[in-house]
């Protein structure tokens, strides 16, 4: 059996090789290339012609998104699995709008990492159990005839998504990961990994901080 070909694309060389680490004893998929940003991407799979690209959804240059746009502009021959931090509505449908194969969450164990794979090599689609809801959702409402409104956005200096604001709250009401999880029927990890983005976009080290800047910029 063929081995599925493999092109890594993220700005951060331990997550790249954190990556080539969980997929060193699967005999059945090679790494073959990687890149550290949007453009070298795309010259990448050009010149390597891998079966998969497995690309981050916020890189320098161009965003995964955009990359996954030009792929399908110039008729690449290859399958794109996008990795993100994000289960926002806005990325999600963007993502699905493009034409990407997958759209998997940074926190996705590795059967599932490996199962989404496997899906989009074979021609599926794979779209993380955290995140088909906003598929469903939308779809339903594509069916019921109603108008898409634009997702509404924060007007704030620290560019929060939808989803963001909503963990934003829920830390600031006193809730743990595993609440916020149970709360927007996401996993514990996914929350976690939200809570970090925050903490990182608002410059903050600690929870207190992160309230009081959260209040003086009215984020909530």
């Amino acid at each position: 059996m063929s081995k599925i070909r493999i092109v890594l694309a993220d700005d951060h060389v331990l997550v790249r090789d954190g990556i080539k680490a969980l997929l060193e004893d699967e005999n059945d998929i090679e790494v073959i290339d990687e890149a550290s940003d949007g453009l070298e991407a795309l010259e990448v799979v050009k010149r390597s012609l891998p079966d998969v690209l497995v690309v981050d959804i916020r890189m320098p240059g161009l965003t995964g998104i955009e990359v996954v746009r030009k792929v399908r502009e110039e008729n690449l021959n290859l399958k794109t699995l996008i990795l993100s931090m994000h289960d926002s509505e806005e990325y999600v449908l963007q993502s699905v709008q493009v034409g990407a194969d997958g759209y998997l969450l940074k926190g996705a164990s590795k059967d599932e990492f490996l199962k989404a794979l496997h899906k989009v090599a074979d021609g599926g689609k794979y779209f993380s159990g955290d995140i088909s809801s906003i598929l469903v959702n939308n779809f339903a409402k594509v069916n019921a005839g109603l108008e898409q409104k634009p997702t509404e956005t924060v007007d704030d200096p620290f560019n929060l998504t939808k989803r963001e604001i909503q963990i934003l709250t829920l830390v600031m009401d006193g809730k743990s990961s595993k609440e916020i999880g149970e709360e927007l029927n996401i996993s514990k990890r996914t929350a976690e990994v939200h809570r970090f983005n925050l903490m990182k976009k608002l410059d903050v080290k600690n929870l207190i901080e992160l309230t009081n800047k959260a209040r003086e910029y009215d984020l909530v």
